[in-house]
């Protein structure tokens, strides 16, 4: 075992606690093993986001701590895995009880609810993937019963360029989106507000370091440039999706907003919960290019994720949000982090820290696993009947969704993802 494993297992540690009492909390997201990094400035001020890491409820500023010099996300990302490890033990043996840190860096930390966080870091380019195969199984039932799946799915991982600009940290609130839409039996086009607004449960990936224009990333060394996971809400119109996508794909119906959980929980953090990636029985393999041992025994990552909902009457009431759904990702990825990062440089293309990908809608096998009221609802044709007595078969105005995530495993402490919420305002009039 190499000194970056050994210190590396040092921080997973079950026994570890902190001496931050709110991390040690059965069922927090963010104890001492989890460590995940966001950006954050003292609520209503407009000073330059900070790096912090989440502990408990709280907020651990790196540089007020001294753990560095700048406020530069992209920077810390890009650096090499040997840094990466040491910085996260620094973090850990810091926080940990009995660490002789603590009188120094109590003076570090903010309460998480006395700021405001900052998309996590600059992000340069999105990439939407399509890795949900029971998610691409199910909606390509609705359009193309004979041919669910088209022939290139189970071979190349099929991806589209999003918007950067719309990318919002949890808490965005956004317009219904316009766009142009027809109906089955009308002779034109027209445009209005989207009627089949949609959520999309999904991942991001966030890469780490970048390699050369011109150099591709092998199967092998893909992990090294990914820097973490976060939670992401990739908003769709269906109904302006429906006219528009044909021959160019996704364009105005999902440009309008994008969400993100505000932390990035780390690869070395997910570490205790890889998982073998597998095909099912009679699926073909990845080609060679995709395929390496160490993606078969550990590429997949365990996460349980969740859906949530809580209408404008829900919260007017003072009722809580209800769950939609719950699934977990090694039962939802038909390819891997990894084989998304070297299909995406295979050819030549360059990335950069801070580029997030989109692992497209994670839905499990049943129809309890959904990952967005299309499925749910089978197009609109069967109304959700939520517990207050309101239905839903697409989003309405005033509505909150949220997505949660976390990891759990025995022998391993529960990390956590955060949450993610958008809240959808009418469209503009």
């Amino acid at each position: 075992m190499t000194n970056n494993d050994n210190r590396l297992a040092a921080t997973h540690q079950p026994s570890l606690r902190s001496w931050v009492a709110s991390a040690n909390t059965e069922g927090c997201d963010f104890p001492i093993q989890n460590l995940p990094f966001g950006r954050f400035r003292p609520a209503g001020s407009n000073e330059t986001a900070r790096i912090g890491v989440a502990i408990g409820d709280q907020v651990l500023d790196l540089k007020a701590a001294d753990l560095v010099d700048h406020d530069d996300m992209n920077r810390l990302m890009a650096s090499s895995a040997e840094d990466r490890v040491a910085l996260r033990a620094a973090i850990s043996a810091g926080l940990a009880e009995g660490s002789d840190r603590q009188s120094a860096w109590e003076a570090a930390l903010l309460a998480q609810a006395d700021v405001d966080m900052a998309v996590p870091c600059r992000i340069g380019d999105y990439t939407d993937f399509y890795t949900g195969i029971h998610h691409a199984t199910s909606v390509g039932k609705l359009f193309r019963p004979d041919q669910p799946l088209m022939p290139n799915y189970k071979w190349v991982p099929i991806g589209y360029h999003g918007r950067v600009s719309s990318i919002g940290v949890s808490g965005q609130r956004f317009r219904r989106p316009m766009g142009q839409t027809k109906a089955p039996d009308a002779q034109q086009p027209s445009l209005g507000p989207s009627k089949r607004l949609d959520y999309e449960l999904e991942l991001g990936f966030f890469v780490g370091r970048g390699n050369a224009l011109g150099e591709p990333i092998g199967i092998d060394t893909a992990e090294q440039h990914l820097f973490g996971v976060t939670l992401l809400n990739d908003w769709s119109a269906r109904d302006i999706q429906a006219w528009e996508y044909q021959p160019l794909g996704p364009f105005l119906a999902k440009n309008f907003a994008t969400t993100l959980s505000p932390w990035i929980v780390t690869m070395e953090a997910l570490a205790p919960f890889r998982a073998p990636f597998e095909r099912a029985a009679g699926d073909p393999q990845p080609l060679p290019y995709l395929d390496a041992p160490a993606n078969r025994e550990r590429g997949a990552i365990d996460i349980q994720v969740e859906v949530w909902l809580q209408t404008a009457k829900m919260r007017d009431a003072g009722e809580p949000a209800v769950r939609l759904t719950r699934g977990s990702t090694t039962q939802a990825a038909y390819w891997t982090a990894a084989q998304l990062v070297t299909h995406h440089t295979v050819n030549g293309c360059n990335l950069q820290p801070g580029d997030l990908f989109g692992s497209g809608t994670l839905s499990g096998p049943e129809p309890e696993q959904a990952g967005s009221l299309l499925e749910l609802t089978q197009g609109g044709k069967n109304p959700l009947t939520l517990p207050n007595g309101e239905t839903r078969t697409f989003l309405e105005d005033g509505d909150a969704l949220t997505l949660r995530g976390f990891c759990e495993r025995n022998g391993a402490v529960r990390i956590g993802l955060g949450e993610v919420t958008g809240i959808v305002e009418p469209a503009p009039r």
